[in-house]
This record gives C-alpha cells, sequence and structure tokens, in this order.
C-alpha cells in the first residue's frame, strides 16, 4: 500500500480512509503493510502486488515520484493503477487527450514554463470577467488562484514568478461550482460506485472537504453518469479506483478532473462503498 512521507494540510482526510481500507484487508485476512514511496530503503520486490493509496505529495516532489515510477515499472510488480496510467494522469495535459476523444471538458488553455503570459488575451479567448490558474501538476487547490478581471494586475508579478517554475493550465472560471457544485463519481473496476456533489463553504471557491466544503451523497441522474462512464470506458476502463470530477453548465455535464492516481474516495458516503472497493481489490488480486 503506498502512501507519502507528509500528507501536509490533508492528513486527517488521507489517514481516515487508508484505515478504512486497512480495516477491509484485514477482514479478509489479507497480508498488507503501508510503505512510503519515497522511502529508498523499502524492498518492493517483497511484495506481489501494490496499491497506491494516498501518495499526495507526489505533485511536491514530482521529478523524484516519475523516477520511483520507472523503477516500479522495472520490478515487473502488479500496481494498481498501472504506473503508466499515473504518469500519464500526473499531468493535467491528460485533459486534452480527454477532449480529444470527443467528451466535454472545461475550456483549458496550456501555459509552458516560462511562456509570456497574457490574462487579456485568456480572458477574451473564453469569454469571461474571471479566471483559474493553477499548475499543470498539482493537487488540492496547491497555487491556484482565482483571477478577477477588473484587478487582474495585483497578480501579474505573482503569475510570472510561478509560470518561471512550472507549467500551468489557464480555465474560466465556472460559476456554477459555487452556485451548485461539483459532482463526483467513484468507480471501482471501471463499475460505478458511488457520488458526491461538493459545494465551498460561503466565499471559497474551493470545494475541497479540508478547506471546509460541504459533501452531500446524491444519485445521479442517468445522463449525467452516462456521460461519466464513458470517460472511464475509454480511460480508466483497467483501473482499481477512478474518480470523476465535473459540473454542469446549462444541465450538460464538463470534465473538471479524471482523478486515477490518490483521489479522495468518498468511502463513508455511501453504504455499499466499502463493499464494492473490497470486491474490486479482490478481483485485482485473483
Amino acid at each position: 500500500m503506498v502512501t507519502c512521507e507528509s500528507m501536509g494540510d490533508y492528513n486527517n482526510n488521507a489517514e481516515s480512509e487508508d484505515q478504512i481500507l486497512a480495516a477491509l484487508l484485514t477482514q479478509y485476512q489479507l497480508s498488507f503493510k503501508f510503505e512510503i514511496w519515497s522511502d529508498k530503503s523499502v524492498n518492493w520486490l517483497q511484495y506481489t502486488h501494490i496499491i497506491i493509496k494516498s501518495p499526495w505529495d507526489y505533485f511536491d516532489r514530482y521529478k523524484e515520484f516519475t523516477t520511483w515510477c520507472s523503477d516500479i515499472i522495472l520490478t515487473g510488480i502488479p500496481v494498481y493503477n498501472d504506473i503508466s496510467t499515473v504518469i500519464w494522469n500526473a499531468d493535467k495535459k491528460y485533459l486534452f487527450d480527454i477532449e480529444s476523444k470527443g467528451h466535454r471538458v472545461i475550456p483549458t488553455q496550456y501555459l509552458s514554463k516560462s511562456q509570456n503570459v497574457s490574462l487579456n488575451d485568456a480572458f477574451e479567448k473564453f469569454d469571461t470577467d474571471s479566471l483559474i490558474f493553477k499548475p499543470s501538476v498539482s493537487g488540492g487547490a496547491k497555487n491556484t488562484l482565482h483571477i478577477i478581471k477588473s484587478n487582474w494586475e495585483r497578480y501579474e508579478d505573482q503569475i510570472k514568478e510561478l509560470v518561471q517554475e512550472e507549467d500551468f493550465l489557464l480555465q474560466p472560471f465556472i460559476k456554477e461550482v459555487v452556485e451548485e457544485g461539483e459532482y463526483s463519481f467513484i468507480f471501482f473496476g471501471g463499475k460505478f460506485s458511488h457520488a458526491v456533489l461538493k459545494q465551498p463553504r460561503a466565499g471559497d471557491f474551493r470545494v475541497q472537504h479540508f478547506f471546509g466544503g460541504r459533501i452531500t451523497s446524491i444519485k445521479p441522474e442517468p445522463g449525467i453518469l452516462a456521460d461519466a462512464q464513458r470517460i472511464i470506458n475509454d480511460f480508466a476502463a483497467g483501473c482499481l479506483y477512478a474518480r470523476v470530477d465535473g459540473v454542469l453548465i446549462e444541465g450538460v455535464f464538463y470534465l473538471m478532473e479524471l482523478e486515477l492516481i490518490e483521489p479522495y474516495l468518498f468511502l463513508f458516503t455511501h453504504p455499499k462503498a466499502k463493499h464494492n472497493y473490497m470486491t474490486a481489490i479482490l478481483e485485482k488480486l485473483a
């Protein structure tokens, strides 16, 4: 079971699901151990399978993490989710791959490291008065800015500094995230398990529960679920776990992120979630 050295602000949330999974594996009398992916002393060859659970610091140590991924590939040990999928999913440029398959994705502009940034052009391109600026490799809303057209100059120096360090994405701010919320669909073994609606606290745009967001279990409408399932079928059919995050714009579902590395799975929100998770694990181990 792959975890990380430091979970930072996400510590309590990640630990709770690690503990849930540990209890499930113990219940089924499966031998396991949590290992820190960055611990050089770990002998990975002692394990028959590897499940990636909570490497929540990978985006802070991206080069080191991708090196670890390459080393794990050389061991030949089955990994869930598989390493090639993990490497692909670590950089949000994957959104362009998904869009190229005909799926609706939130409009996105890619900014390569050291690229000159014109926010005026982005406001015009997206026909919006509000932008989201975030790293291409990130998680937990790290270095994510909400930029308003009327006062974008206040962020100009900060943005220039950040783009010198790494690649970024620009997207229009989606007001529906604040007004209605962001949907998360959780799949195990390519099959739908459960869904939640994540709503930010008053005055914020971040829906993550560690920022005070509210989580509500929902029964999704069939059409929206079908959209999420099609994304899974094309990009995550063989994955042990997957989370599709999206938003409804005028009743139409748009993908925001496809989480295939270390998503919070909201196992506490649905009575069958733990069973569905364990069933998928047993199928992979069979």
